[in-house]
């Protein structure tokens, strides 16, 4: 996961602490959201990744705003958002993120993985 942590470092300018909170949060999203097969494929492609979703689980999910996110249902990509945002990344810097770990996930897990995630969870694709 260092590779990937320093590829956000360098390509989006954000600290380490907060690259691997992010990813963190977003492995953690797909796991709970994404199909299981290629989710544990993609998991098992990225050494570490298990253990960053155990640390940030639930990280940057707290705030007014999330708490109306949860009564109003707004979970899926939107509440991934928030969180992210929460945890302290800019719009762009979120869209920045979420695109270089996609592009690590087809790297190590392969497209026919991470173009099944993508599309079995509603509105991701526009994001990556």
């Amino acid at each position: 996961m260092e590779e990937l942590i320093n590829r956000l470092v360098a390509s989006v300018g954000i600290d380490a602490d907060l690259a691997r909170k992010a990813v963190g949060i977003i492995l953690g999203f797909l796991q709970k959201e994404g199909p299981p097969p290629e989710v544990t494929a993609m998991l098992d492609a990225m050494p570490g990744a298990r253990e960053l979703i155990a640390e940030y689980a639930g990280a940057g999910s707290g705030g007014v705003l999330g708490g109306l996110m949860g009564m109003m249902g707004g979970g899926g990509v939107m509440g991934l958002g928030q969180q992210l945002m929460s945890a302290g990344l800019s719009m762009g810097q979120l869209s920045e993120v979420g695109k270089e770990t996609f592009a690590f996930g087809r790297e190590k897990a392969g497209e026919d993985a991470m173009g099944a995630i993508v599309g079995a969870i509603p509105g991701l694709s526009q994001f990556v």
